[in-house]
């Protein structure tokens, strides 16, 4: 039986772990977090990423998990309302399409994978490849060997790092920063995002359905001197450098942050690697190819990548470089068509003049009243359904090994 680590317990390692076993594979999931992490941003799953969560039997419980948002609301600095817009428009969503909060779906991956080995709470330190496996030694836990090693442990990987070199070199700055965090329910409307536009800088505000507390997301062109990522002081110092004098409910919400659980404040970037893989050493997900979240499709491309791996894997018999080889060729025109999309959202997310507000909220408030809406309404999602379904899933059959 073949003995895989995967580094990392958000979306993309769980996933693997569930195929993996699927194949008749030994998983083993190590996280930092010393637990499964709550909290995060609402998430889109459609098109093929869809087709793997209903292959793996779990669709009805992600649906009864969508965060039911109804529509986008655009508000001035005085709180007084541009325009409205239809969910569908504002999150691309057509059809069976389901959006979830990120921490509602990596529990249910995990409890889905309640035969798996999970070590919390511990990191990977170094990796020592050798003809038969690879060396791991891990931060608290004692040194194991594996058969491979995949990296599923987000834009700042360290596998990548160990395996790889420095991150810095394959990340590719978009020229934004985002901060998300948790704020108190009275600051949102339930089922709506509120969104307050200005110049160069976004903010938004929602409360998804029944949940407690509502979320507050910022977007704005990066600092330019970034603090350090563990620094959560100067992170916080420079959100709110960044939306001095913002009006609107801009100040209570930067006033808020303070109490967040959950604060994460980072560079909107792009992975862009030449190769997925070294030996036995593999990357999943935003380690490897990660879309940034102006794509919209980085869960996606994690449970879709998830699937491919192990069936490359399989179909491979465990052999790494064969499998490896297979999984870059089948996911690579679904990553690029993907990562496509990020700079043409951002676009639309962060407007550079008040101008450009002025007749984005102009257009939305006609758009109700124009003839042949529905047209225009598929012609603006259609480069978001294209993407999502740029991939035929390899139908490989489960074998013991």
């Amino acid at each position: 039986m073949t003995d895989v680590l995967i580094s990392g317990a958000g979306v993309a390692g769980p996933a693997l772990a569930w195929w993996l076993r699927r194949h008749g594979f030994r998983p083993t999931v190590v996280e930092r977090a010393p637990a499964l992490r709550a909290g995060g941003y609402k998430v889109d799953i459609r098109g093929a990423a869809l087709a793997v969560v209903n292959r793996m039997g779990l669709g009805d419980e992600v649906r009864r998990h969508d965060t039911g948002m109804r529509q986008a609301r655009f508000v001035d600095s005085s709180g007084r309302q541009l325009a409205t817009m239809d969910a569908a428009l504002f999150g691309g969503r057509e059809g069976d399409d389901v959006e979830v909060m990120r921490g509602d779906l990596a529990r249910i991956l995990v409890d889905a994978t309640r035969d798996v080995d999970y070590l919390f709470d511990d990191s990977i330190v170094a990796l020592d490849q050798r003809a038969d496996g690879v060396e791991v030694a891990f931060e608290r836990a004692p040194s194991r060997r594996f058969d491979l090693v995949i990296g599923a442990d987000g834009l700042h990987s360290t596998v990548r790092r160990l395996a790889f070199g420095p991150g810095s070199a394959y990340l590719r700055p978009l020229g934004h920063h985002i901060a998300i965090f948790t704020v108190p329910a009275e600051y949102g409307e339930e089922r709506v995002e509120l969104m307050h536009p200005a110049p160069g800088r976004t903010v938004g505000v929602y409360r998804t359905a029944g949940a407690p507390d509502a979320r507050a997301l910022f977007l704005f062109p990066s600092p330019a001197e970034e603090p350090d990522r563990r620094d959560v002081a100067g992170q916080q110092a420079a959100l709110a450098r960044a939306y001095a004098g913002a009006g609107w409910r801009v100040p209570e919400l930067l006033a808020a942050m303070a109490d967040a659980p959950d604060f994460y404040f980072d560079a909107m970037s792009q992975v862009r690697m030449d190769g997925w893989s070294t030996g036995r050493v593999g990357l999943l997900g935003d380690a490897a190819y990660g879309a940034s979240p102006a794509s919209g499709q980085g869960t996606s491309l994690s449970l879709v990548g998830a699937y491919v791996l192990a069936a490359s894997l399989a179909e491979a018999a465990g052999d790494p470089a064969a499998g490896f080889a297979a999984y870059e060729r089948r996911m690579r025109p679904f990553v690029a068509a993907n990562q496509q999309l990020a700079e043409r959202n951002l676009k639309g997310m962060v407007l550079g003049s008040a101008a450009q507000i002025r007749f984005q909220t102009l257009m939305l408030r006609l758009m109700p009243h124009l003839p042949g809406r529905e047209g225009m309404i598929r012609r603006v999602t259609e480069p978001i359904r294209k993407a999502a379904a740029a991939i035929t899933l390899p139908d490989v059959p489960a074998t013991a090994r």
